[in-house]
């Protein structure tokens, strides 16, 4: 697993943590708190997960010398070509959990987005997913 991948997923666990409670601002502004909502807290999350997962994918593809084209080319791409690069189980999965992941990432005005408890189970597949695809 690369440093960044790494670095992605312990982002996750921070702000999934909800280690900090609000914050306030020096005296010179303006005097209300600063507080990240559990819904964007976990939209966050969710962003750093699906980040680790396609730096992953991409990595795993450069290793098995995938046509430029399919590198710098959509995701949807390298998760066809990814079928070829790991076993199907793996790619199976890699792709289920990154559809997931998208959807807990766009924003709509009538949808509540991702629970705590949703993106902890995405981080536990991601974690799995990641560990089979750097073998």
């Amino acid at each position: 697993m690369n440093p960044t991948i790494r670095q992605l997923l312990d982002t996750a666990d921070l702000l999934l943590a909800d280690t900090g409670g609000p914050t306030m601002p020096s005296a010179t502004t303006v005097p209300t708190a600063v507080v990240a909502t559990t819904a964007s807290r976990c939209r966050g999350a969710a962003f750093a997960l699906r980040t680790a997962l396609e730096s992953a994918v991409a990595d795993r593809l450069t290793a098995h010398r995938a046509p430029r084209a399919i590198q710098e080319g959509t995701q949807r791409a390298a998760f066809l070509w990814l079928r070829g690069c790991a076993e199907a189980g793996t790619a199976r999965r890699a792709k289920a959990v990154w559809s997931q992941l998208c959807l807990g990432c766009h924003y709509h005005q009538y949808e509540i987005g991702p629970t705590e408890d949703q993106v902890r189970a995405w981080r536990t597949e991601v974690a799995a997913v990641v560990a089979l695809l750097a073998h």
